[in-house]
């Protein structure tokens, strides 16, 4: 079965957001994988210093088909230089993934199956 870890930010984390309502749609999301006969996990962060050891153990996991990575962490531009270090760490710690972008919290499966 092919393998996909979502990478996003923890919707507790983000100021201004409603945590819980937000990480119902995640779940939701998450649950679709099954759907497509898709392993899927979702690893949430928050921007801070715990981000790159939270990123670096889920990656490190299993091997992963695809790591798509949230657009709350690609997205803001003064995040820019936090979403390379994400993009590296895949890079260093996944590198037989494909790398992937959603467009909304609802289409990771999408992001993923273009990549499986």
């Amino acid at each position: 079965m092919p393998s996909a870890l979502i990478l996003g930010f923890d919707p507790h984390a983000v100021p201004g957001m409603d945590g819980d309502a937000m990480r119902a749609v995640l779940d939701k999301e998450l649950a679709r994988f099954g759907e497509h006969a898709v392993d899927a996990s979702m690893t949430l962060i928050a921007p801070d210093e715990s981000a790159e050891s939270m990123v670096v153990a889920a990656l490190s996991e299993r091997d992963w088909d695809v790591v798509v990575i949230g657009g709350g962490i690609r997205k803001p531009e003064p995040l820019l230089t936090f979403f390379e270090q994400v993009v590296n760490l895949v890079r260093q710690h996944a590198p037989g993934a494909a790398v992937a972008f959603n467009t909304s919290i609802s289409d990771s499966v999408e992001a993923t199956m273009r990549w499986l």
